[in-house]
């Protein structure tokens, strides 16, 4: 069973980092289209191009080090100090996301901008603690190794 979630798992993490790439390249034509049936879209066009595209880079990034921390889940090779740095790093980019979709509000205020923002907070804020967590565990486990 282990083995079909991994595998499922690096599947999904891989499609979703190469189909956010794609949408964050198409985000142009996209917005361009769907600005035919939603005036939001279509007259707000440059604004969220820019929030869409900062924020779908940001999302790739943590994706990104989401595939760099499961690779040392398949090694089995998880308390590593590369880990340490990707949650660090996620929530930075996290953060970013937040800011960035802060900017919806000056265009249009809708209360999924605000549940975005928030979540975002929190998973930036839970891989902040995470990688403190993590840190003490590499340092655990070095000091550990070093015993042995």
């Amino acid at each position: 069973m282990k083995d079909k979630i991994i595998v499922v798992t690096k599947v999904l993490l891989d499609v979703m980092f190469y189909a956010g790439i794609m949408v964050c390249i198409s985000l142009p034509i996209s917005i361009k289209f769907y600005g035919k049936f939603n005036s939001y879209f279509k007259n707000n066009y440059v604004p969220l191009c820019f929030i869409f595209f900062f924020s779908g880079i940001f999302a790739v990034a943590i994706i990104q080090e989401l595939r760099k921390m499961f690779r040392s889940v398949i090694r089995d090779d998880c308390f590593i100090r590369e880990n340490v740095i990707s949650l660090n790093r996620m929530g930075n980019y996290s953060f970013a996301i937040a800011f960035v979709t802060v900017f919806r509000v000056f265009l249009y205020i809708t209360p999924a901008v605000f549940v975005i923002i928030l979540v975002f907070i929190i998973a930036a804020l839970f891989s902040k603690v995470l990688s403190h967590v993590f840190d003490k565990a590499v340092t655990y486990k070095l000091e550990n190794d070093l015993t042995i």
